[in-house]
């Protein structure tokens, strides 16, 4: 892995994985398309570097969305182990022999290029057999020959990429929905009250008659309008702009 550099760029340069920005000081370089492009510290120096060794570059021209950081996968990677003993896997693994096979959810799923990264990434570890991912879930069922590779090494490296995954719960899949649903509810809530005061400077429009308004009152009021309306769209509707 590269070492860390002197740099000189500019203050607000940002990590090419997760988008922090990069302290200055120091530069672990990412290898893309024939540049060196910034990371904020080694672990995203490393994901982003796996990513594009592994032949899956095209993530980073195909998502909408910037994934966690790596640092917040952290307390979870010293559990995985738990997840390879029989006793633990008797409540959520199928077994054929060597074979086996489990549902699993995964956190940090924003866009169509996040489900494309992650099976692309499960299909090519050795061992595995079959993963696919459920975009609207974000449910995943994932085949592996445990004499092979582990489970603890395929969560592993789902956090390798910048993701989390365990395995499914209903209790933990209605947190992940709930927590969802309240961000829906924060949407619609400002959507709302985004429209009430965009329509207390567009009624004076609409009643105005002619010459009783000034054409520079006019414009105030329409630049009002577009101030309140543009980051009330961009955060209202971001859900829709990822699906597009």
């Amino acid at each position: 892995m590269p070492n860390a550099v002197p740099p000189s760029r500019p203050a607000a340069e940002r990590c090419f994985h997760c988008g922090e920005a990069v302290p200055t000081g120091t530069t672990y370089p990412i290898r893309f398309a024939d540049q060196d492009r910034p990371a904020c510290c080694r672990g995203c120096q490393a994901v982003a570097q796996t990513i594009i060794d592994s032949g899956n570059a095209d993530y980073y021209r195909l998502r909408t969305d910037l994934p966690k950081t790596p640092e917040a996968a952290l307390d979870e990677l010293k559990q995985l182990k738990l997840y390879d003993l029989p006793e633990v896997q008797q409540s959520f693994v199928k077994s054929e022999g060597d074979v086996r096979e489990a549902n699993l959810i995964l956190e940090g799923i924003v866009c169509a290029a996040c489900i494309w990264l992650n099976e692309r990434h499960l299909r090519q570890l050795p061992g595995v057999l079959a993963a696919d991912i459920n975009f609207s879930t974000h449910r995943a069922r994932v085949r592996w020959d445990n004499s092979r590779i582990e489970l603890s090494h395929i969560l592993q490296a789902v956090q390798e990429i910048g993701y989390l995954a365990y395995p499914f719960d209903t209790g933990r899949q209605e947190a992940l929905f709930r927590k969802e649903r309240e961000t829906a509810i924060r949407r619609l809530a400002i959507a709302g009250l985004g429209m009430m005061q965009v329509m207390m400077y567009a009624i004076p429009l609409y009643m105005a008659r002619a010459n009783t308004m000034t054409s520079d009152v006019q414009a105030l009021m329409r630049a009002a309008s577009m101030l309140l309306t543009t980051p009330v769209v961009f955060y209202s509707a971001w859900p829709f702009f990822l699906g597009a």
